[in-house]
């Protein structure tokens, strides 16, 4: 229908628009043709204003894309659609009118055949040359997502202030149009039903039918729809099981994307709801089970955002019981009474979310206006909870997990770090595995007669099989520490005692071997395997199955020497990297030698080495989570990269120095770090 001159708002004004719906049907595209040139003919014989301006070219255009993207719609959408045309007159001086259309379907989430990837990347088109040639003719055009349909328009000058711009406009047009006729008609049913116009389609309505002027009250346009598109009652209903197939088919791979690697069981369930609603049904709720009491209702969603906090508490009150007997079945339920939550009447199923042959939950959805579901919804519903409900298993898992890691972790890292008189100290420690404990460990504690120990430690491993070794060594330096044992000889003992763990573990046949690659600093790489209770050369970190049992470890003491002297310190590394000193003057000093990894050899001593840590002065201390962060080929600790860090942390306070350092690994690669990191940082007041 024609609107009059000034129906617009703002600097662009609706001179006409006509508008009609048509059915999902191979002869779609000729009757939208049809209906184009009916609109474009009817407005000039009414004189609307530059209706006049419309030439035979921009006519063909338009009837050229309409015509794809209606095709488009039918075949790819599979649903009816809507074609509105207008023709909008511009306010602003020198702007021309334009010629607008939009193809409306109702299937928001199938995305346009043809749509390109990337601006810059030419697309690949099959069956149809589909947004190609609304790229090359149209002055503008793009695609409108809602809630329940999707719009592609486009817009098209119908008097080019530019002569050239039709020039170019028409040998794209040609070139199109080329193209088209090179490939062949897009669909065989709708060349068949063009007519003789060669697939174009140069008739208009049917005699004495088409778009009349607002209030003339012309029952004859509304004839006219319903000749062009039967009205939806006298439509039958889609029984194409082709057509049910293929929209079932990327309905549930696109639930499987959304649902896969979802860790949180609230946020599967609120997926769910979204993937249901408004597609399958018009309201959604989802309990999950608990083993220590009721059902709970985790998500209540509504086509109708303002029903749902209603619908929720009438829910609430009404659980559903589903009989045992259908497990992962979906039943027809009955229809609740409140329709200020519901909406009006309609069909609504339960289904049982079952997972590995235990139910976890329960879906309840409805859809208005229906007595029963189909039979080809109901089977989708329930591939769809499966789907959920394997989803929510997995989260379950991995909630079990994360919570027994850390449980682990508080076991095997210190709940607090105690303070050690006249040192400050800051410690970041941050394992790479969410749902497993680090490899590395660090640890703070006093040793009697004013003596304070430290440790940072790296397990040759990670995941339980270091989380084992972690939670051995750290009560033993303890132990041992007490005991009055020296730096050296805690060391020394600790290596036996790992290595009598590895023969106990091999005897036991937990493994028949324990192998592990030997990278210390200062001494040549190697590999050992543990034969006959002895190590001798091997390779491969903890081949054969084996526990590691191999630690790179940083051990020391504090004692304090008085007087605001600062403090003694007292430490060795073991295949660790060594500690950085900064003084307050800037300068940065590497202490300590580098020594064998712990639980490699069994008859090797351990020295350690003591120099004194004078106010202001800092000690850090790093994993090789630290050191060896890569970006490329280069690595952090490439060309003194650490020390060069340090040193631009004078006159900081120990938790800044941690920040600072922290910072520039996270700077130093785009990529995060792929090893457990931990550092430990201590300064003298």
């Amino acid at each position: 229908m024609v609107l009059p001159v000034g129906g617009g708002v703002g600097p662009v004004r609706t001179s006409a628009s006509a508008r009609v719906n048509l059915p999902c049907s191979p002869l779609a595209a000729s009757a939208a043709r049809r209906f184009v040139r009916a609109a474009l003919a009817d407005w000039a014989a009414l004189e609307v204003p530059a209706a006049d301006r419309v030439t035979d070219e921009v006519a063909d255009e338009a009837v050229l894309l309409v015509s794809e993207l209606v095709t488009n719609a039918v075949v790819h959408a599979g649903t009816a659609v809507e074609v509105s045309c207008a023709l909008d007159v511009s306010d602003r001086e020198g702007e021309p009118p334009s010629l607008v259309v939009e193809v409306t379907d109702r299937h928001p989430a199938r995305v346009v055949r043809g749509d390109p990837p990337d601006a810059d990347e030419p697309p690949e088109f099959a069956g149809g040359h589909g947004l190609r040639l609304v790229t090359e003719i149209a002055e503008s055009w793009g695609t409108t997502y809602r809630r329940a349909t999707k719009s592609v328009w486009f817009q098209m000058a119908v008097a080019p202030t530019v002569p050239a711009a039709a020039g170019a406009r028409g040998s794209a047009f040609r070139d199109a149009a080329a193209a088209m006729d090179a490939t062949g008609p897009v669909d065989a049913a709708n060349a068949t039903a063009a007519g003789p116009d060669g697939g174009f389609g140069t008739g208009a309505y049917p005699e004495g039918l088409g778009p009349g002027p607002v209030g003339e009250g012309r029952k004859d346009s509304v004839e006219a729809v319903e000749i062009v598109a039967p009205a939806q009652g006298l439509v039958p209903v889609r029984r194409d099981p082709e057509w049910i197939q293929r929209g079932a088919l990327s309905f549930l791979a696109e639930a499987s994307d959304l649902l896969a690697g979802q860790f949180d069981e609230d946020m599967v369930t609120s997926l769910a709801g979204q993937l249901l609603v408004p597609r399958l049904a018009d309201w959604c709720a989802i309990w999950l089970d608990s083993t220590s009491g009721p059902p709970r209702l985790a998500r209540v969603w509504h086509a109708s955002e303002g029903r749902i906090e209603g619908l929720r508490q009438v829910l609430e009150k009404e659980p559903p019981h589903v009989p045992t007997a259908v497990r992962g079945s979906a039943v027809e339920w009955p229809w609740p009474a409140d329709p200020a939550a519901y909406g009006p009447g309609g069909a609504a199923l339960a289904c049982r979310l079952v997972a590995g042959g235990r139910a976890l939950g329960t879906l309840l959805l409805g859809r208005a206006g229906l007595v029963r579901m189909p039979a080809e919804v109901v089977g989708l519903i329930e591939d769809f909870a499966r789907r959920v409900a394997l989803a929510l298993a997995s989260a379950r898992r991995y909630t079990r997990q994360a919570t027994i890691s850390r449980v682990l972790q508080r076991g095997l890292l210190p709940s607090v770090i105690p303070r050690i008189p006249g040192v400050e100290s800051a410690v970041v420690y941050e394992p790479t595995g969410e749902i497993s404990a680090g490899g590395d460990f660090y640890d703070v504690f006093p040793a009697g007669d004013g003596r304070w120990c430290f440790v940072l430690g790296d397990v040759c491993g990670n995941g339980p099989e270091a989380a084992v070794v972690t939670g051995l060594v750290r009560p033993w330096l303890r132990l041992l520490a007490r005991e009055g044992y020296g730096v050296g000889e805690v060391l020394d003992r600790l290596n036996q005692l790992l290595g009598e763990e590895a023969v106990e573990q091999a005897v036991e046949g937990a493994a028949e071997a324990v192998v592990a690659g030997v990278e210390a600093v200062g001494g040549p790489a190697g590999v050992v395997e543990l034969v006959d209770g002895g190590l001798v050369g091997g390779a491969g970190p903890t081949a054969g199955g084996g526990i590691a049992r191999f630690l790179s470890l940083l051990y020391g003491e504090l004692e304090p020497l008085g007087d605001g002297l600062g403090v003694r310190c007292t430490l060795a590394s073991a295949g660790h990297p060594l500690p950085l000193v900064l003084r307050p003057d800037g300068e940065v000093r590497t202490v300590a030698a580098p020594q064998i990894l712990l639980g490699v050899v069994d008859d090797v001593s351990y020295e350690s080495e003591s120099f004194d840590l004078t106010p202001g002065e800092t000690l850090l201390c790093v994993t090789d989570g630290v050191t060896e962060h890569r970006s490329g080929d280069r690595q952090f600790d490439d060309e003194d990269g650490l020390a060069a860090a340090f040193a631009l942390c004078t006159g900081l306070s120990a938790r800044q120095v941690a920040e600072r350092v922290r910072r520039a690994v996270d700077e130093f690669a785009a990529e995060p770090p792929d090893d457990d990191l931990a550092m430990l940082v201590l300064k003298v007041l």
